[in-house]
């Protein structure tokens, strides 16, 4: 039976990460100091036998005495959003840390066991990217200095600390990029654009869009993300790895369709960008389709139902 840790197991990726490992006949150990991860996720986990959960920040020291064959880390704030609590924006600090030294003691943990590595890094690396789609060979357009710069940098040092234990220890390393990804377990005060809109919906609230709706994002499915990135897992390959839905959408598009599949009356409204944000956002999946034999198979419509469903029930309404 492997044995499997995870980092943030207590957050959206991470909870659902541990369920399809726990599937898959592992033993999963979840390290989460639930910042941003909610313990509800892995509640339906607590009587399982070959699953331990371990409230502790990553940036701390991990002792585990029991053989770790994986080691994947996904611990780390993820929402770009300065008006939510649990925005990277407003917890600067503890997204860098997370990046660094919580990186490293992976890192080394992993090397002490002579686990598989997989990190979880991000679409941001590629900043604000000059090319659409983005190829994993695009460097990025990143500031260093930008308030988004805690978040984009701390991943980037985090590829790098990943490549550079790759290298000299000849760790087994995984690195994937993964982009806007949705579906159920998600926070509803997490800022990001889809809790929000399907939030505001359900609510009767105006469905609030930053900048003038034309950007653009693409959105995969919690269960597609989770194929890929087992994939990952499981493959002998070491460079960073896009996974992500190619379907591109406008924010404005996006909000209509929210609108559709809610039945709700909400109105649209406008405010400011926030000061750095993307104005594209798709995945090349060349790499991912050749290597690990994956796409998207969840159409965005059905996706957004199940996602407003869970939302409904989130919020008392269902």
């Amino acid at each position: 039976m492997p044995t499997t840790l995870i980092t943030g197991g207590a957050g959206f990726i991470g909870s659902h990460l541990c369920d399809a490992l726990l599937a898959e006949g592992h033993r999963v150990i979840a390290v989460d100091n639930l910042l941003t991860g909610r313990r509800e996720n892995i509640a339906h986990l607590a009587n399982e036998p070959r699953f331990i959960f371990i409230e502790q920040d990553a940036c701390e020291p991990l002792l585990v005495k029991d053989k770790l064959d994986n080691v994947l880390h996904f611990a780390s704030p993820a929402s770009p959003s300065s008006k939510s609590p649990v925005g990277y924006m407003n917890l600067p600090v503890e997204t860098l840390k997370a990046g660094s030294h919580a990186t490293l003691n992976t890192l080394e943990l992993a090397r002490q066991h002579g686990a598989r590595y997989l990190l979880a890094s991000t679409s941001e690396v590629y900043g604000d990217p000059e090319i659409t789609p983005q190829p994993e060979d695009y460097p990025g357009r990143v500031s260093p200095t930008a308030p988004r710069s805690c978040y984009d940098e701390a991943k980037r040092f985090a590829e790098a600390a990943t490549m550079a234990y790759h290298r000299k220890f000849h760790l087994p390393t995984r690195i994937a990029r993964i982009f806007n990804t949705y579906g159920p377990r998600m926070r509803r005060d997490d800022g990001r654009v889809l809790p929000n809109f399907i939030c505001q919906a359900l609510t009767g609230q105006p469905l609030t869009i930053y900048g003038d709706g034309k950007q653009t994002r693409s959105f995969c499915y919690i269960s597609d993300l989770v194929g890929g990135l087992l994939r990952l897992l499981h493959s002998d390959y070491s460079q960073p790895m896009n996974l992500g839905d190619p379907d591109e959408i406008t924010i404005e598009q996006l909000a209509r369709e929210v609108l559709e599949l809610t039945g709700s009356t909400s109105t649209i409204a406008y405010e400011p960008a926030p000061e750095g944000d993307p104005q594209r956002r798709q995945p090349d999946i060349r790499r991912a389709k050749q290597v690990l034999g994956w796409s998207p198979r969840v159409p965005r419509r059905e996706g957004l139902l199940r996602t407003i469903e869970f939302f409904r029930t989130e919020l008392g309404l269902s």
